[in-house]
């Protein structure tokens, strides 16, 4: 990586942001007549949501010099995040995307790609400013990166390499199979995973890739990382995190935090994942206790499944914070829907 000068951020958020359209219409991509352009991201996702809460926040990427470019660049650095490192290809165009309005998880869910040989693609160590990555408390990547291209995978090993100088890692799986074409993500998420410091990894997105069932046998494969959070979906989430320092991972004690998922009633089913690390990470920046960080996640999670698009305002943090300071019968009533974190809105429970 070349050396450059850059300001100091909280969270340096790293990967591939396309231009998405969303259906104005449930069904088959084949039958929905319009579509509403919007921007899409695991990484500037993650950045947007941040920055949105009031943390300084960059977007390291790649995008073309094109109308498509042009239009991401502009939308995320409109939510107050540092894209100054952003770097325009001349020669590689813009990645974009379609989907369903449907559920990811379910059969009925399609997307379609236009991401190959996208300018994303070309992010390498050698195209990617080491002062851009490093001059943050935290780096958030995910697997999806590895995925794009042998440069990109070269990028994130290079990215989750245990050195004294790089800042907090946190690093969220992402499984999307149809991204990979040499049947080796199994292995690579996984070593990829162990580099990190602080993982996120779906339930089913673990038997899925690594045949794992249970978050104890997930931290069992991830020893390294000092804090692995695992979601359960509606069932809520799990924290590892390892107490104190030793030489080997697998002698040190865990703590163990659970925290169940209010309910939700769900405008999109998108979103939820980046949402769920933002405000998990914003805690964790805050020093909120682990139980907190999970709730928080929790909550961010909800206002994006309640809003149609990828991307949602988080809930305002003095209203999240009463929230989260709820005993566990009144977390256990929270009904979060359509406009809850609005001021005019109370949270409805039974």
């Amino acid at each position: 990586m070349t050396a450059s000068v850059h300001a100091p951020v909280d969270v340096v958020c790293l990967g591939e942001s396309m231009v998405t359209f969303l259906p104005t219409h449930e069904g088959r991509l084949a039958d929905v007549p319009s579509f509403v352009r919007g921007i899409g991201g695991a990484e500037s996702n993650v950045a947007c949501a941040l920055a949105a809460a009031g943390h300084r926040t960059r977007w390291v990427g790649r995008v073309g010099a094109d109308g498509f470019g042009d239009h991401l660049v502009e939308t995320i650095a409109a939510y107050g995040v540092d894209t100054s490192a952003v770097v325009r290809d001349p020669e590689r165009p813009t990645g974009i995307y379609f989907r369903t309005a449907t559920d990811r998880a379910t059969d009925a869910h399609e997307v379609l790609y236009y991401r190959a040989g996208s300018a994303a693609s070309a992010m390498s160590p050698h195209t990617v400013p080491a002062g851009a990555v490093r001059s943050a408390r935290v780096l958030h990547v995910s697997g999806i990166t590895a995925a794009l291209s042998p440069d990109c995978l070269a990028l994130m090993r290079d990215l989750t390499a245990r050195r004294q100088d790089r800042p907090l890692v946190s690093f969220d799986v992402n499984h999307r199979p149809g991204l990979w074409r040499s049947g080796a993500d199994p292995e690579v998420l996984l070593d990829l995973a162990r580099g990190a410091d602080l993982v996120f990894v779906g339930e089913d997105e673990a038997e899925e890739a690594w045949g794992l069932r249970g978050a104890s046998a997930i931290r069992e494969a991830l020893p390294e990382p000092s804090t692995v959070v695992v979601k359960r979906g509606a069932a809520g989430a799990v924290s590892f995190t390892r107490d104190g320092l030793s030489p080997s991972p697998r002698s040190a004690s865990d703590t163990v935090t659970t925290a169940p998922a209010p309910r939700v009633t769900v405008a999109a089913p998108v979103g939820a994942g980046d949402a769920f690390a933002a405000g998990f990470l914003a805690a964790t920046l805050r020093g909120r206790p682990a139980r907190d960080r999970l709730r928080h996640g929790h909550l961010w999670a909800a206002a994006a499944l309640t809003v149609r698009g990828d991307l949602a305002a988080p809930p305002a943090a003095d209203r999240a914070d009463r929230l989260v300071a709820l005993d566990d019968e009144a977390w256990g009533r929270l009904h979060l829907g359509p406009g809850w974190t609005g001021e005019d809105q109370e949270v409805r429970t039974p």
